[in-house]
């Protein structure tokens, strides 16, 4: 059985969090919703709808969110040919392909913005597939993105890691049976992660690839790890 590394996109491999955050928060105000930065920053890594359920809460003008969402992919598309790599993002996706793993990403994201994420990440020779959001009835925090990715990786849960940097992330990879391991550049302190289902945490994808031989990635097939 093959080995499969997932990676969450946003907050992960691609430093665009606070992007989100930011336009959220713009698409949000437009509308007539003063919801704080804080509480946006918390729920990104959700779906669209989910963002919307969770800032809103379910009693809503539901009516509104087609065009609170299309803002938000307005707003936030002006940053679609800069999107900034996090530091070691490629080197580590390439650095796991060179050791046999099968890389899979796993993101709530979709049409042009996930293409402007691929191109972002440069690494599209050493991607194996994609979960988007597309892809499955529910996102994160269900498990259903994650077992998606598995689909994909034509793996099982348990040659699988999971890599995020949400505690949606987290919670998705652990229900599916994965382990998660989460780094802290997408802004969520490294206690919510380790409370949500963290083995491990690192400062971000070149602090991971820098410990990858200690790392639970590196250990995976030691019968004793």
């Amino acid at each position: 059985m093959a080995r499969a590394a997932l990676f969450d996109v946003d907050g992960t491999l691609v430093d665009t969090n606070h992007l989100h955050v930011v336009t959220w928060w713009e698409a949000l105000r437009q509308a007539g919703h003063d919801v704080p930065m804080h509480a946006i920053h918390r729920a990104i890594g959700l779906s669209s709808d989910d963002i919307l359920a969770h800032l809103l809460g379910a009693n809503r003008d539901q009516d509104q969110d087609a065009r609170l969402s299309a803002a938000h992919t307005t707003l936030y598309g002006t940053y679609f040919d800069r999107l900034p790599p996090l530091e070691g993002a490629q080197d580590l996706l390439r650095e796991l392909a060179g050791r046999g793993w099968r890389i899979v990403l796993a993101t709530s994201a979709g049409g042009l913005e996930l293409t402007a994420l691929r191109r972002a990440i440069d690494a599209d020779d050493v991607i194996s597939g994609v979960s988007s959001a597309d892809d499955v009835a529910e996102g994160k925090p269900a498990p259903d993105p994650v077992h998606r990715a598995l689909e994909l990786a034509e793996t099982d849960a348990c040659d699988a890691v999971f890599v995020g940097d949400t505690v949606w992330d987290m919670k998705a990879a652990t229900t599916a049976g994965v382990r998660a391991v989460a780094v802290l550049c997408g802004g969520i302190p490294r206690t919510d992660l380790e409370e949500a289902g963290a083995a491990a945490v690192y400062d971000d994808p070149g602090d991971l690839l820098r410990h990858l031989d200690a790392s639970i990635l590196g250990r995976l097939l030691d019968p004793q790890a």
